[in-house]
């Protein structure tokens, strides 16, 4: 009996040992949760040493790093039994995500929920929160909570942008009193630029769930899709001043969104209302938080079969402590409260329904293979640029839409480009995707031609159809049509042997192509450009294509042709050796029309007056699609540029309209190429030299100005008639002109103001549009009026250099494909 007793003492000292082991966030920082930002390596370190403590109800997983290397991870937690069968409660979960028959009993299988905190760095609470949520768990201090956990497998991510958390707490901790200031004045609630919300290359990372430009985003889909949860909830936090937001979100929801996920938006919100109502807190819903844009923390799962919320606390710029307008104290220990509160009351709703919510997600993609969504059962891409293609090829795998390519097909549909139904054939390489197949829903939310939006009063963009997106022909078919092979046909390598070649040729058109270029430069090769179509050895090249003369380089570089060879296997580019430069159509190689291309020496301009989000695409796009390294400058010292430094100068939408003197002008006067994005345009209207003018809405003489429409009720809603949230223009191109090689004589541009100038008299109108130009998306009826026709791509002469004029953004957030194709012929051509 004593033998007995001591035997259980032990068991009971171990148990109580290993609880020990579980610290609290307050005992493993030393400091009170809410009373200090912890830096993301304490984080993780928090995670791991109770994962560590606590392998019986939860497992760490580790799934990447961001740019700056700090660690990307998710906490799996549940029920020791639940933690045990971790796997194959996964793999269970994949298999109803395929809509085949199964016989998983749905009864003995957990519903998963998942957590996302932090995707915007400077929205701080959220990680504060997932460490009092991660402890709350996996202590067992929560007796509900312990019984929720049995039928539920929680995903905690504490942090989906470490980079950018970590600025704003670094900035915010650097700067900080003893005693938080919450008088909203001072500098601790004062963000420097580029402030913390976004991620290293200061990317938006909630607008990049279906994109997947960034490292993060790609790695944490790659771990999503391996485990497809039923609910998944967003934190964020919006202005200080706001109460409280949660589901049920506002009006556009798509209309692919089904009457379940609509409904048990609303029953998580009830519970919420319930837990917030009993402590008195503010709350709103149905407003302002839409379900329209495809790659949102929301509407991707939902896209995805899930229960995809955004959760808003008040609390930007709050610090640990602010004063609102209305006169109360908001502080950090305030925010964690609500948010866990609300991830609590989700677990608890999860939990109560998971039956349910497993019936129902099995029923979604059952549903999505026996009745797809929408009009069109089939989308054919043609494969008018095989680089883009296969870029679109590998956007649709990393969202798991299945796609073929090619076949024998002819028939009728509707064409994105003429927007009626024509005559179409499927060609060896195009691409097919059929919308019978379990992601249905997102692959035809990402290529429907025309998104029904219906209210105007939207988050986002309004238009993002992935033929537009990515300049390729493409038709929207009624008919079920499947592809006949799984890979592209590659085309085949030409021979480049020819005994003494006059001449190499390579193709242009692509980031691909750009960096053969940039290679060739830096080899101090000479290059030149076919400013014309010319046919030689009876094959024909299009204009663009660049040309290295064998003689004038081989004068200064030894082993040309080696070199030649070697960067064409590095880059994995195809090349054809020419032995003469006698051609068969066009002009010869001695013309004029091949002129050398000057190797740029690109600055982007950075600092206070700039967008962080229109310089971070700037700056990823250069560095990683081109392998350039560009020079960051300061928008204030743009008067001191060295032409033999910097020959190309990309200033992105901001305002720099003081920072234009003498200096500049000088430098551009020296030859300088200087391109203007966006708002950048408005800075050197009425300067001196600049040729630019704005294109001013017309109005009638005896035109009485309209009464207001606007209701007081719709007081904070956009008025309707000259709101342009994001829609698809088509950009007539001036197809001779340089900047348009490998887009021919049209570009998609994505619209997202009313800005529109007056063609040039003087200088090259090398993109305009008209009355017919509107693709896709809302647009106000002014604003239809306003962008009726007008100049939106233009270049003038400014002595020896080039200014260049973007009214739209051809990078915006680097899934705007052929936009990439424009912005490279900008930087290369055209001299």
């Amino acid at each position: 009996m004593k033998r007995l007793l001591t035997i259980c003492l032990i068991t009971l000292g171990v148990v109580s040992f290993v609880h020990a082991q579980i610290q609290s966030p307050d005992e493993f920082l030393g400091y009170q949760l809410g009373s200090h930002f912890t830096p993301h390596y304490k984080v993780a370190d928090y995670f791991r040493q109770t994962a560590s403590a606590s392998a019986k109800n939860m497992k760490l997983i580790e799934y990447g790093k961001t740019n700056e290397g700090r660690p990307l991870m998710v906490a799996v937690v549940s029920s020791p039994e639940n933690i045990t069968k971790l796997e194959q409660i996964r793999s269970d979960n994949l298999v109803l995500a395929t809509g085949a028959n199964n016989a998983i009993d749905l009864t003995q299988q957990p519903a998963i929920l998942w957590l996302s905190y932090n995707v915007h760095g400077n929205e701080a609470n959220s990680t504060e929160t997932a460490m009092k949520m991660l402890y709350t768990l996996v202590s067992g201090i929560n007796k509900p909570a312990n019984e929720w956990l049995k039928n539920t497998v929680v995903v905690i991510d504490p942090c989906l942008n470490p980079d950018g958390r970590d600025r704003y707490v670094n900035y915010f901790n650097s700067v900080v009193g003893k005693t938080p200031n919450p008088d909203p004045s001072s500098r601790e609630h004062i963000e420097p630029w580029p402030g913390g919300r976004p991620n290293h290359y200061y990317f938006d990372l909630n607008r990049d769930w279906a994109w997947q430009t960034q490292i993060e985003s790609q790695q944490r889909l790659a771990l999503y899709n391996q485990w497809m949860p039923q609910v998944h909830v967003d934190f964020h936090e919006q202005s200080y001043n706001e109460p409280y937001y949660f589901a049920p979100a506002a009006e556009p929801v798509h209309q692919d969104i089904t009457p379940w996920q609509k409904s048990f938006q609303v029953v998580v919100g009830k519970n919420n209302a319930k837990y917030f109502d009993a402590e008195g807190w503010q709350y709103f819903t149905k407003e302002r938080f839409d379900l329209l844009y495809p790659s949102y923390g929301d509407t991707y799962p939902l896209y995805n079969g899930s229960i995809g919320m955004t959760y808003e606390q008040g609390g930007i710029r709050a610090g640990l402590s602010v004063v609102t307008n209305d006169g109360d104290t908001l502080t950090l220990k305030d925010r964690i409260a609500h948010h866990f509160t609300t991830g609590m009351s989700t677990l608890e709703v999860t939990s109560l329904n998971h039956q349910k919510l497993l019936a129902e997600f099995k029923k979604y993609f059952q549903q999505e293979l026996a009745n797809s969504p929408g009009i069109y059962k089939s989308y054919i891409i043609k494969a008018t640029s095989l680089s883009r293609l296969k870029k679109l090829a590998e956007l649709l795998k990393r969202n798991k839409i299945e796609f073929a390519f090619g076949g024998d097909k002819t028939g009728r549909a509707y064409d994105y480009d003429t927007q009626k139904e024509e005559s179409f054939s499927v060609s060896r390489n195009d691409l097919i995707v059929n919308i019978q197949q379990p992601r249905a829903v997102l692959a035809n939310v990402l290529l429907e031609p025309q998104t029904v939006v219906t209210d105007s009063n939207t988050y986002d963009i309004t238009a993002w159809a992935l033929p537009y997106v990515y300049g390729l022909k493409g038709y929207a078919s009624k008919e079920s049509i499947k592809g006949k092979f799984p890979t592209i046909e590659e085309p085949t390598i030409i021979n480049t042997e020819v005994e003494k070649p006059l001449a190499w040729l390579f193709n242009w058109g692509t980031c691909e192509d750009v960096r053969v270029l940039t290679a060739l430069q830096k080899e101090n090769i000479k290059v030149r450009q076919a400013d014309q179509p010319f046919s030689v050895n009876g094959r024909d090249y299009p204009a663009g294509t660049l040309i290295v003369l064998r003689a004038e380089n081989e004068k200064t570089i030894r082993g040309i042709k080696d070199k030649i060879a070697f960067i064409a296997k590095m880059q994995d580019k195809p090349i054809q050796a020419v032995s003469s430069g006698f051609v068969e159509k066009g002009k010869d190689f001695g013309s004029n029309v091949y002129p050398l291309l000057k190797q740029p020496k690109i600055a982007i301009a950075s600092g206070a007056e700039v967008s962080s989000l229109a310089f971070g695409e700037a700056w990823f796009f250069l560095e990683h699609d081109l392998n350039l390294s560009p020079v960051i400058i300061n928008a204030k010292d743009l008067n001191s540029l060295d032409i033999n430094k910097v020959n190309t100068l990309i200033l992105p939408d901001g305002s720099y309209s003081a920072f234009i003197g003498d200096g500049f002008t000088a430098w551009l006067n020296k030859g300088g190429k200087l391109i203007l994005m966006e708002d950048a345009i408005e800075s050197v209207l009425d300067k001196k030299g600049f040729d630019i003018k704005k294109k001013e809405a017309i109005v009638k003489k005896d035109e009485k100005p309209e009464a207001n429409k606007l209701l007081f009720k719709d007081k904070n809603k956009d008025d309707f008639e000259t709101t342009i949230p994001g829609a698809i223009y088509k950009i007539n191109l001036d197809s001779s002109h340089p900047f348009s090689y490998g887009l021919g004589k049209t570009y998609y541009s994505l619209k997202t103001d009313r800005k529109i100038y007056e063609p040039f008299v003087q200088g090259w109108n090398v993109g305009l549009i008209n009355e017919k130009s509107l693709m896709a998306g809302i647009v106000g009826k002014k604003a239809r009026e306003e962008l009726k026709s007008g100049l939106l791509i233009g270049v003038q002469d400014f002595g020896r250099g080039q200014v260049v004029y973007l009214a739209n953004d051809p990078l915006f957030r680097n899934f705007w494909e052929s936009g990439k194709t424009l912005f490279s012929n900008i930087i290369f051509c055209g001299y």
